[in-house]
């Protein structure tokens, strides 16, 4: 449907719809579940934001589901990244505006690294080795599997595997205290 609707076919986008927002929620559920249970930001403002910004981005070349994935959680994250920066700089004195939708969220038992602390060290990885910052998003944010990581940045799945190990243990060391 993805590839139709990119090649034209206007009746894609109404029988891809549901099947996007379904797969929207369930990368926002992913992302949420990190997240402290009183976040202003709720997973369907976070999908509503996405949808929208994925609808209008029609010059993206659609290459399959993984692609949109991947393209999702690049675009959740930047949401994310941007609500946390917004955040901090509201608790400097900076304007203050509260979400109002409500939802409840599955609160998982391990937290998740500060968002505007990763995306810095995801941007510092990305500077000297773009492929591994790109797995960590689609693998970390997007909950690629190797296979589908691989089938989008079109390498072999050991690479993927070798990127993947290598930027955790990098971002492990950056993220550490001390």
């Amino acid at each position: 449907m993805l590839l139709a609707w990119r090649d034209g076919d206007e009746t894609a986008l109404a029988r891809l719809t549901p099947v996007v927002y379904e797969e929207l929620h369930r990368l926002a559920r992913h992302y949420m579940t990190g997240e402290r249970p009183d976040h202003p930001l709720q997973a369907t403002a976070l999908v509503n934001e996405a949808y929208l910004r994925l609808i209008d981005s029609s010059r993206v070349q659609w290459q399959g589901r993984a692609h949109f994935v991947a393209i999702a959680a690049q675009l959740m994250r930047r949401i994310l990244v941007d609500f946390a920066r917004s955040r901090n700089n509201q608790k400097r004195g900076r304007a203050w505006q509260q979400v109002t939708l409500h939802e409840d969220l599955a609160s998982a038992g391990g937290r998740r690294p500060d968002l505007v602390a990763l995306d810095d060290a995801l941007q510092a990885l990305a500077g000297f080795d773009p492929r591994k910052a790109q797995v960590v998003e689609m693998r970390f944010f997007g909950g690629l599997t190797l296979e589908e990581t691989a089938a989008v940045l079109g390498v072999s799945i050991d690479t993927v595997g070798r990127d993947w190990n290598a930027a955790k243990a990098w971002l492990y060391r950056e993220l550490s205290p001390g």
